[in-house]
């Protein structure tokens, strides 16, 4: 690939970043003098980008590493969380991949070490980071093992995000099973780094990873507009007996919803159930992910509807509450024609089951239900273990 794109490349990037790769690559003969296939691919990888860097989307100047680099990289707005949690003088980021992560390192850290094994992506992001103007970063091309054992610095941040796609490219999440193996890699790791910074999926089990990992000293749960996107482990010398354990949630407003929690403190939390009273309370993503089922409805004085719910309710409102409130309109048994008598002549509303038997899909076959409209229907169960259905609007923007 030539750096950078010469400038009719670039102008026919910038005419087709909308349009459909497929409908281009078809019509690729009518531009002769253009390598249309590479530039489909860069308009892909654009695409791909879009929702995660756009500033990086929308850069003419930026090359672009085939789509598989671009949907394995951070988000901007997750990346800005990690560098918010390193400091020192010295990072090393042992799985740069697209090199967002990187960027973000920079802007806090003033020496950062760039490590790739595949060198064609490791130029791209040479490339990019040159043209936006980073240059605290050193390139290596080399695999996490070798440069820890060839360099003779030590850092006060390791940074690695191991692959989650095996041979076949299928996603994977245990430790064991992502490259490179972190649990091979800790002495290693805690040699080189008085801290460690490791990504994991958020499909790996906390307690499994924490049990596995043994050197965790705090993790956060990190959810983007209430979908969880990643969980993030501190490694050191000296671990946590019970690591605490930070939920996040970034919201599109630019707020962020936090709370704290750690298996002691959730043990401890001695729950109250009720009946639905005027507000209904949803935890955010990463709360339910990091495990906090009990002390979230402690700490906010939140009557649980039932044990295994994860719905709270009071008739005091809590608007500092991490997660989506609703304001209780009605609750109906799971009776369809007394559902549609409140959703008006398009019976359209938004569902959500917890602890009931059956699934959104078929709450709307029995029901007729469909999506949209403002109202927000909450399936479940009660204390009497009797099924209900809580008619709701949104209270918080969220």
């Amino acid at each position: 690939m030539e750096f950078p794109l010469p400038a009719a490349s670039r102008q026919y990037v910038a005419k087709h970043l909308h349009d459909d790769p497929a409908q281009l690559a078809l019509q690729a003969r009518k531009h002769p003098g253009l390598p249309v296939p590479e530039l489909v691919r860069q308009i892909q990888a654009r695409q791909k980008a879009r929702l995660k860097v756009p500033a990086w989307a929308d850069n003419p100047d930026l090359v672009f590493p085939p789509t598989l680099s671009v949907e394995q990289a951070s988000s901007a707005r997750t990346a800005a969380f990690k560098a918010a949690l390193v400091s020192g003088q010295r990072l090393a980021d042992l799985t740069g991949g697209f090199g967002v992560d990187v960027s973000y390192f920079a802007e806090r850290i003033p020496e950062v070490h760039y490590v790739e094994r595949n060198a064609a992506l490791a130029d791209v992001v040479r490339f990019n980071l040159t043209h936006l103007g980073i240059e605290n970063v050193q390139f290596h091309t080399a695999d996490a093992v070798q440069f820890l054992r060839n360099t003779p610095d030590t850092f006060d941040w390791i940074y690695l995000d191991p692959a989650r796609r095996d041979t076949a490219a299928r996603k994977i999440f245990r430790l064991q099973d992502c490259e490179p193996d972190i649990l091979r890699l800790m002495p290693l790791l805690l040699h080189k780094g008085r801290r460690v910074l490791l990504k994991t999926s958020p499909m790996l089990d906390i307690e499994q990873a924490i049990l596995e990992l043994r050197q965790v000293r705090q993790l956060w749960v990190v959810a983007v507009d209430n979908e969880c996107k990643e969980v993030l482990y501190e490694l050191g010398p000296e671990p946590a007996v019970d690591p605490e354990r930070h939920t996040v949630n970034l919201l599109r407003t630019g707020q962020q919803q936090d709370f704290r929690l750690n298996r002691a403190r959730e043990a401890r939390a001695i729950p109250r159930y009720a009946e639905p009273q005027q507000y209904l309370y949803e935890p955010n993503v990463a709360i339910l992910k990091a495990g906090g089922f009990r002390s979230i409805g402690t700490a906010f004085e939140l009557l649980k509807l039932h044990q295994h719910s994860h719905l709270y309710t009071s008739d005091t409102l809590h608007p500092d509450f991490p997660g989506r409130i609703f304001r209780i309109r009605a609750t109906e048994k799971y009776d369809a024609q007394a559902l549609r008598a409140h959703l008006g002549p398009e019976v359209r509303a938004h569902v959500t089951t917890r602890n009931f038997p059956d699934t959104v899909a078929e709450f709307r076959h029995r029901t007729g239900i469909r999506e949209g409209g403002d109202l927000y229907l909450f399936a479940t169960t009660n204390l009497e273990g009797k099924l209900m259905v809580l008619v709701t609007e949104k209270h918080n923007g969220f």
